[in-house]
């Protein structure tokens, strides 16, 4: 005799984000004899990005994000004690989206002097700066800053098609100008200039830093301020491992980008 309502148990997947003292320090291991984690199942440990082993001994520490699957109220239960729901996200927060670009732009507008020459991040670079911190306390604290997946995927490849399409028709005028000005050498030297950096920095960071390849990629798409690289890198590494080395050298490289662009321009005025 059929029983669906016995049948018919509501099964729930869901990442917790781990806050609990009484759970931080201790094995999966000593974990498993306790009442809550009975009838729960853990899929998968990320700590500070990195999926690390679901293994007997391995510890459990706050600011861990586990994805852990078993009946509603199992997982309601062990989520009770181990920290907090990390909810798929309806809805925007836009308060912190919204403050993240004001305080970006706000810290962007400032400036200092330099041998007479005004420097800033300029409102884009602090924006972009602030969208970063915010992305990664995000990302190592999920507790705030809640984007729906689909909106970020719509932001993040408008964003990235839009900042092409601009460059492209911002530099493609400049560019035929010059190749009828200086002649084929202007673009043989800009392949030199590109391509020479990038090779120096795959050998030094391989040979002499020891970096693995998929993080080491990830830097010099960082480096080089190019998303659409760091696609490109995740898909063929099928992993998302090469974005922790993407950060902070696209910060720094977009920084000095926005700096030294207009330290040129003022000194190419200047010799004028």
């Amino acid at each position: 005799m059929n029983a669906p309502a016995l049948l018919d148990v509501p099964v729930t997947v869901m990442d917790v984000f781990v806050r609990s003292k009484a759970v931080s320090g201790r094995t999966l291991r000593e974990l498993a004899d306790e009442p809550h984690t009975r009838g729960v199942y853990l899929r998968k440990i990320m700590r500070n990005m990195i999926e690390i082993p679901v293994l007997p001994e391995t510890e459990i520490l706050r600011g861990d994000i586990l994805t852990i699957a078993g009946a509603t109220r199992h997982v309601e239960a062990a989520v009770a004690v181990i920290g907090r729901a990390d909810r798929p996200a309806e809805s925007t927060d836009l308060a912190v989206v919204s403050a993240g670009i004001l305080a970006g732009g706000l810290v962007g507008a400032l400036s200092f002097g330099w041998g007479g020459i005004p420097i800033s991040l300029s409102t884009s670079g602090g924006a972009l700066l602030a969208g970063l911190i915010l992305g990664y306390l995000r990302t190592v604290h999920p507790t705030f800053g809640n984007i729906p997946g689909p909106a970020l995927w719509l932001m993040n490849t408008l964003g990235l098609n839009v900042f092409i399409a601009i460059v492209g028709i911002n530099a493609g005028p400049g560019f035929i100008a010059g190749l009828q000005q200086v002649g084929l050498s202007l673009f043989l030297w800009g392949v030199v200039a590109t391509v020479l950096p990038l090779i120096a920095a795959v050998l030094i960071g391989y040979h002499v830093f020891k970096f693995h390849p998929a993080i080491l990629f990830g830097v010099c798409a960082g480096v080089r301020t190019t998303t659409a690289a760091l696609g490109m890198v995740q898909e063929a590494a099928k992993s998302k491992v090469p974005a922790l080395g993407y950060g902070m050298p696209y910060a720094i490289g977009n920084t000095v980008l926005t700096i030294f662009g207009m330290v040129i321009v003022l000194l190419m005025t200047r010799g004028a």
